[in-house]
């Protein structure tokens, strides 16, 4: 008997849903390799201290950029360690549900599941990201009622409305987390004189990170390089200059929400008057980003329980309808799947 294998294989992290075991792996989607012997050094969490600190002969990436495969050969080997990592010796390959981006290309999808497939699984099957975040998030996407998910992840900002188990209107673009880290590196160039790293960007983000106006002001105390005199340098950054700082980027992703609510038919534009919007996504974590959403479009917008893992979650249900449906394909997912 073959596991099933849930992989939400994000931009900046990986997580992996085992069925009856729920999420028995988190961490970030990071390799890194020895340029010389082309040998992987590490992968996940020990591999994302590197980023920045490494020698010459050695780099550390990121294999995915924009929720796709950039690094076709070290995603497959990221995803081989993460596989071995929750498995251990198998006789039996798995069955491996991967989360995609909803505006993926046949092409990419192809190399998601190829990847999958020379890792080591038997089968692969892709599903929307939209459609497991609602799934994770606890909504019956079964109904013939829309609902409206924004998963905000680390590559891409997924936006769909859902009705009777697929997506009838969707929107994705490729401004999220990253895109959040790269506005805040250049806001502290632009303003402070300061170059900083992607990490130190990022642990800005998560503690002072606004898009609303916060009632009680925050600042952090920034480490960067001095762009004048090239000594190193500290600065303080409040949180009304990370609001600034990502002013474009919310912007970029409230347009494409209204691009989807102006597709979107009137019979579910009520029905997600009367429901709400749903923010999965580590990326809707940033402090006012629901309200932010509620004030332009006047819906009520809540962040989902354990808004990170609901993609992941989301694929784990999606797998146990897979055990009724051994030789075919999943309905809610993209009708691709290969096999040796």
């Amino acid at each position: 008997m073959y596991k099933e294998i849930g992989m939400d294989l994000g931009t900046s992290s990986v997580l992996v849903f085992i069925k009856n075991k729920g999420i028995v792996l988190r961490e970030p989607s990071v390799v890194a390799i020895d340029r010389l012997s082309n040998k992987v050094l590490a992968v996940g969490t020990e591999a994302q201290k590197m980023l920045g600190r490494t020698p010459g002969n050695i780099v550390a990436i990121r294999p995915l950029r924009d929720g796709v495969i950039s690094d076709y050969e070290m995603t497959e080997k990221m995803i081989k360690y993460f596989l071995k990592k929750v498995l251990g010796f198998s006789l039996f390959k798995p069955r491996v549900m991967i989360c995609v981006p909803s505006g993926i290309t046949e092409v990419e999808e192809r190399a998601v599941i190829d990847a999958a497939i020379q890792s080591g699984a038997k089968k692969a099957y892709l599903v929307e990201e939209p459609v497991a975040a609602a799934i994770g998030a606890g909504i019956d996407i079964n109904r013939a009622n829309g609902s409206m998910v924004i998963d905000v992840g680390g590559g891409t900002t997924d936006i769909a409305v859902i009705s009777l188990g697929g997506v009838v209107v969707s929107e994705s673009i490729k401004i999220a987390g990253d895109k959040f880290d790269e506005a805040i590196i250049k806001f502290c160039r632009r303003k402070h004189n300061v170059l900083i790293g992607e990490r130190s960007a990022e642990k800005i983000k998560m503690e002072i990170g606004c898009l609303f106006p916060m009632e009680e002001k925050m600042s952090v105390d920034v480490k960067g390089r001095c762009m004048l005199t090239g000594f190193p340098k500290i600065v303080t950054i409040t949180s009304d200059e990370i609001l600034e700082a990502l002013e474009e980027c919310a912007s970029s992703i409230l347009e494409a929400v209204h691009a989807v609510l102006e597709r979107t038919p009137p019979e579910l534009a009520g029905d997600i008057v009367a429901n709400g919007i749903i923010m999965t996504g580590g990326g809707s974590l940033i402090h006012g980003f629901d309200k932010l959403i509620q004030f332009k479009t006047g819906i009520k917008t809540v962040v989902a329980d354990d808004a990170i893992s609901c993609v992941a979650k989301g694929t784990g249900e999606c797998l146990s309808m897979l055990a009724n449906i051994p030789d075919g394909t999943l309905n809610l997912a993209r009708n691709r799947e290969m096999q040796y």
